[in-house]
């Protein structure tokens, strides 16, 4: 696997996913919509701790340094 994601995406995705936590926890969303996000939220976190975005590879995108 091959990095393809850049400092800057990593640190929005993680805000999102930590937004997300904190808007299921404060009860501000729930039932499926909150199951759904959070999906993406767990996503999120683990495309940013290993730096690799399948769905990047597919579209052809790379936010990490070229080098």
């Amino acid at each position: 696997m091959k990095k393809n994601m850049g400092a800057v995406d990593k640190t929005i995705r993680i805000i999102v996913a930590v937004v997300i936590a904190l808007l299921y926890f404060t009860k501000v969303i729930n039932g499926t919509l909150a199951i759904v996000l959070l999906v993406f939220a767990v996503v999120f976190l683990l495309t940013s701790f290993i730096s690799f975005c399948p769905l990047y590879t597919l579209l052809g995108i790379n936010t990490g340094k070229k080098g």
